[in-house]
């Protein structure tokens, strides 16, 4: 309350000029949310290119966070729980105990 006793307008939140997380780990958590997802809805999700889209998939299956499978024309995807993220201060910390703490608890992963 202000000083005149009426209460002070909310401050809408602004959108910072960073992002915690970088694209790797956006489609990352998006196929965990949905393993069927396709690359233009990933791509239209991040707004990024296909192209760009594919190449970060690839690094994802290169560096084994992630698999693949083909079901007819789709890929199936499934995320990879045990790996380590690599942190440079806690290296026994996996992608699961990240899903934990960023997937909503009625998601499902």
């Amino acid at each position: 309350m202000s000083a005149s006793g009426t209460a002070k307008p909310a401050i809408p939140p602004t959108v910072p000029d960073f992002a915690f997380l970088t694209n790797h780990g956006k489609t990352l958590l998006l196929i965990a949310h949905d393993r069927r997802i396709r690359m233009r809805d990933l791509a239209d999700r991040l707004k990024i290119t296909e192209r760009a889209t594919q190449r970060i998939v690839a690094d994802l299956a290169r560096a084994g966070y992630i698999d693949r499978a083909r079901e007819g024309r789709r890929n199936i995807y499934g995320v990879r729980t045990d790996v380590p993220l690599g942190l440079p201060i806690q290296r026994d910390i996996d992608i699961g105990s990240l899903l934990d703490i960023l997937v909503a608890q009625d998601d499902p992963v």
